[in-house]
């Protein structure tokens, strides 16, 4: 089966993994209904926070590092802060408003899931305009050997497509 690992589940509470390994994880059936490529292929994802009771147990086959291209519409390194008066400090918004680019993002073989994805990311430089392009890792897919089980989601593996926005955009 092929499962899809978010960067933010495996950086907040995951235990990263390599190729070989055996693994116990919460899985949960991708929904019919979300929209095509939401999950870059994987038929289930892992959710640390919930999901069902009992862990899904299986042999990582395989890894991809998902790479997924965005517009940033916003570019905190452009905009110049307002002077400070004297005692004053001045914070400036640094997010970024990223829209997903449909159908660009890539799959990187590797041996083993990384515990942090910043490493990972690319920007343009400045100068640049807005919108700019930025490329993340959003996190793995996963092929598992799953031994026959009644209780592991008997779902199949959904198209590829377009893929939702980040939950967590930096």
């Amino acid at each position: 089966m092929r499962v899809f690992y978010e960067y933010w589940q495996m950086e907040c509470c995951g235990t990263p993994f390599a190729v070989g390994d055996e693994v116990g994880w919460r899985l949960v059936a991708v929904d019919a209904r979300a929209p095509q490529g939401e999950y870059y292929g994987a038929g289930t994802w892992v959710e640390n926070h919930g999901g069902p009771d009992h862990e899904t147990t299986g042999r990582v086959r395989g890894i991809h590092l998902v790479h997924q291209e965005y517009l940033a519409h916003h570019d905190p390194r452009a905009v110049e802060p307002p002077p400070a008066r004297p005692g004053e400090v001045v914070f400036m918004a640094t997010g970024r408003r990223l829209e997903a680019v449909p159908g660009a993002h890539t799959l990187e073989p590797v041996d083993g899931c990384p515990k942090w994805f910043d490493p990972f990311e690319d920007e343009e430089q400045p100068p640049r305009q807005v919108p700019f392009r930025v490329r993340r890792a959003v996190g793995v897919l996963v092929t598992l050997d799953v031994p026959d089980d009644p209780d592991v989601p008997d779902v199949p593996d959904v198209p590829d497509g377009t893929p939702r926005q980040p939950r967590d955009p930096r």
